[in-house]
């Protein structure tokens, strides 16, 4: 018997996903979140979306992050998902962390850049700590991040804006790598131009009150998805999470509410 054969198995997507939501302030990205099942939110933003009532805790700094990491996997409850609002709010605090960790004034104390690339040790401790709580309890790991415009340098083309997750690139890339998905919510835009005289034309954007859950990269910004998902689905709030786990692996259905007479 080949013992190559003896190791040979079926490997398939069947854990639950870890999802990545970013987008400009104001797009729902925490009403998104609160739809997916039973979430326990690690909530670092100040303030609450009006409107919604959220279940977890408020960390003060990046221990307590872990440490609800941890209870979350060592106690026994019934939250379904786990949800980090948000990122971009959690990179000080990370950063404060490593900063007593070696003595730090600042996290670029060190010149040279050399404090980013030491916070890489407690980005992959909070992204072990996610995948543990993916793995062993069966949990949904959604993250929030806010988005910002920024210069991309694409060294095959000329440079160009784009939307990107608004963290530093030393945890960014960590982040992105790891995640099943990164969906973009955010409006769409149409750019159309205007005849002002004289041979001049202005251009403008214009956009609709739709908003859309942006599933694959484009260059005018980053998303991605390891589910087959159609490049953009429209977001109805309270209907999102219904249409996003059609896709997800072992999800099972969700019943939305019956629309009013």
């Amino acid at each position: 018997m080949s013992k190559l054969k003896d190791k040979i198995r079926t490997l398939r997507a069947e854990q639950p996903p870890r999802v990545l939501i970013s987008g400009p302030p104001g797009m729902g990205k925490t009403t998104l979140a609160s739809e997916f099942p039973n979430p326990f939110f690690v909530q670092i933003e100040d303030g609450t979306p009006a409107g919604l009532e959220l279940q977890g805790v408020q960390p003060k700094d990046f221990d307590e992050v872990m440490e609800a990491i941890a209870l979350l996997y060592d106690e026994e409850h019934d939250f379904g998902t786990v949800v980090f609002d948000s990122l971009d709010k959690m990179q000080p605090l990370l950063w404060d962390a490593v900063c007593r960790d070696n003595n730090w004034q600042s996290i670029e104390a060190p010149g040279y850049g050399k404090g980013y690339v030491a916070t890489e040790y407690r980005w992959r401790d909070f992204l072990d700590g996610c995948n543990a709580l993916r793995r062993e309890r069966g949990m949904t790991i959604v993250m929030i991040a806010h988005s910002d415009v920024e210069r991309f340098d694409d060294p095959t083309s000329v440079s160009y804006s784009q939307y990107q997750v608004r963290l530093h690139k030393s945890g960014r890339k960590l982040v992105e790598d790891e995640v099943d998905a990164i969906l973009l919510l955010k409006y769409e835009a149409s750019v159309k131009e205007e005849d002002q005289g004289f041979n001049k034309k202005r251009a403008h954007a214009e956009g609709g009150n739709t908003r859309f859950i942006f599933t694959e990269g484009r260059p005018a910004f980053t998303a991605k998805n390891r589910f087959g998902m159609p490049p953009k689905i429209v977001y109805r709030p309270g209907q999102g999470y219904s249409e996003l786990s059609k896709y997800f692996p072992g999800a099972a259905p969700v019943a939305t509410a019956p629309k009013a007479a």
